[in-house]
């Protein structure tokens, strides 16, 4: 078993959709240096710049983000990024265990509009994963401006 299906990943999923609850993101890392038992790590409320202060170099991590945008004057889009941190010290068995283990993640933290993949902090950029939401989400209520 993977660690997951814990309520406190429950809980912090939860939190992160809730439209009433000013938590934002959650971060699983693994809970040991060996082995392949996953934990609830850290939440919070800054968004997703916040999240990527957590990013460790030598960890896989996950992070699940909640990003809102407006498309327009009158509408804003509330939308729910999977991100799949492979730290540039991250060993190579570590790595190699990712695509088994995203999966397991992906189930347990099951609606996210886009997963994306990083190893270096300074590739993370909110303006990027919005307009890859754009494109994901099929209507493109910006005339195409990202």
């Amino acid at each position: 078993m993977s660690g997951l299906d814990v309520p406190e990943v429950a809980a912090a999923y939860e939190a992160v959709r809730s439209d009433k609850d000013e938590t934002n993101w959650l971060l699983v890392s693994h809970a040991a240096a060996t082995g392949d038992k996953l934990k609830l790590a850290c939440t919070g409320t800054g968004g997703l710049s916040e999240l990527v202060s957590h990013l460790e170099d030598g960890q896989v991590q996950y992070g699940y983000v909640r990003i809102e945008y407006a498309n327009d004057k009158e509408s804003t889009r509330v939308k729910f990024v999977l991100v799949i941190w492979i730290g540039e010290g991250v060993k190579v068995m570590r790595k190699a265990r990712v695509s088994i283990e995203s999966g397991e993640v992906k189930r347990v933290l099951a609606h996210h509009s886009i997963a994306v993949t990083f190893n270096d902090k300074s590739d993370i950029d909110e303006q990027d994963l919005i307009a890859r939401l754009r494109k994901a989400g099929g209507a493109d209520y910006n005339g195409g401006r990202g």
